[in-house]
């Protein structure tokens, strides 16, 4: 896609300046969020999807993906551990329900606090091969933005020293709590650790569930994990009779950040539902994904779509790219009802690389209808 003119860029909004360093080099990296795309960038983006998504990856080969999906995960974190800490000052701003009785002026929390090392990785900040960017984890870093990796959905069951809780619906983790907030694809903790320090309720429970039992395995791990306050557990998604640890119409909140995107596209909409039976009359679904041609989307390459607008990464995970009338209809489905459903594009300049990058995001929330008054 064609970088635009500096008068074009002039024209937006910045979203901030960074300063992102290799051996030896310091590049200035600017930002501008709401960037409104051009017909032509449209179209141009519509063409490279149409040429990558020509030739589908064989059935028998997208079998094995799904078959092995929680295998690809556990090697993504034995490979990375809790090394891809991502600053998560927009959380509540973007999702103030995570900590409603946060005081505004109230500091971020940073990432030493949640006890985590940002890896240092300079290579290529160019390069974005195979669907995975260096940028979607650099470049996110540095611009405040998160790409927690969510991992589920296979035929296979989990670790049994993961086994999913029995319980009673009187008798439960966190039955005593009086504001519940489950996360789906916690990854290392990432999103649970911060809303842990920051949401000083003291009826908060936070629930957090992965696919992969390696990063159940760290964050059960983490100094700052609080068995008082905080339960993770392995739980596959797209098994149906695989129990949640809690009763249904007990959330307030349901967490899904780079989570939907990672699951069979056929059982979406059951997962939604599954997880809108959890929800309290009034609670919501908080979501943040992958929109349609971002920049992940355009570069990956033939061979490895599996179908519309559906790949498989270079490491064996998977990845689509929704629209918002997509998402709405997965939600409004489910019986839930919008509150917010917008596309947050923005422009990434890396100056000292003459870089320009298109980020795509889609960012919702749906909530449960509260039944009426007799």
């Amino acid at each position: 896609m064609a970088a635009p003119s500096e008068a074009a860029v002039a024209k937006r909004r910045p979203f901030g300046t960074r300063f992102l360093t290799e051996p030896g080099r310091l590049f200035q990296h600017n930002a501008w969020d709401n960037v409104e795309w051009s017909e032509e960038q449209e179209a141009n983006a519509r063409s490279k999807v149409q040429e990558n998504s020509s030739q589908l990856l064989p059935q028998d080969k997208q079998e094995e993906y799904e078959v092995n999906a929680n295998r690809y995960w556990d090697e993504f974190y034995k490979i990375h551990e809790n090394g891809f800490f991502k600053d998560r000052h927009w959380l509540f701003t973007e999702f103030p329900e995570l900590a409603p009785n946060r005081n505004p002026s109230q500091n971020e929390v940073s990432a030493c606090k949640c006890g985590y090392k940002e890896k240092s990785n300079n290579e290529g900040l160019a390069s974005c091969e195979n669907g995975h960017c260096s940028l979607e984890t650099r470049a996110e870093n540095q611009l405040n933005l998160v790409e927690s990796t969510p991992k589920f959905c296979t035929q296979q069951s989990a670790n049994q020293k993961h086994s999913e809780p029995k319980r009673s619906d009187g008798d439960y983790p966190g039955s005593s709590a009086t504001y519940r907030i489950l996360e789906v694809g916690c990854g290392a903790g990432n999103t649970v650790f911060p809303i842990l320090q920051t949401n000083n309720d003291p009826g908060l429970f936070v629930y957090c569930c992965d696919f992969s039992t390696v990063a159940v395995d760290l964050v059960q791990s983490n100094a700052e994990y609080d068995s008082s306050r905080c339960f993770a557990f392995v739980h596959d998604l797209c098994n149906d009779q695989s129990p949640f640890p809690m009763p249904e119409e007990s959330l307030d909140i349901v967490i899904l950040i780079f989570v939907l995107s990672a699951i069979l596209p056929e059982k979406m909409q059951s997962i939604v539902k599954r997880l809108s039976r959890l929800l309290k009359p009034g609670g919501m679904i908080l979501l943040r994904d992958y929109g349609r041609y971002d920049l992940a989307q355009l570069r990956f390459k033939k061979g490895q779509c599996l179908s519309d607008n559906f790949y498989v990464r270079g490491d064996g995970t998977r990845v689509y790219f929704f629209t918002q009338d997509e998402l709405d209809d997965l939600f409004t489905t489910a019986g839930l009802e919008k509150i917010q459903n917008l596309v947050d594009r923005r422009l990434q300049v890396n100056r000292g690389k003459q870089m320009t990058m298109y980020r795509v995001w889609i960012q919702c929330k749906y909530r449960k209808p509260v039944a009426p008054q007799p």
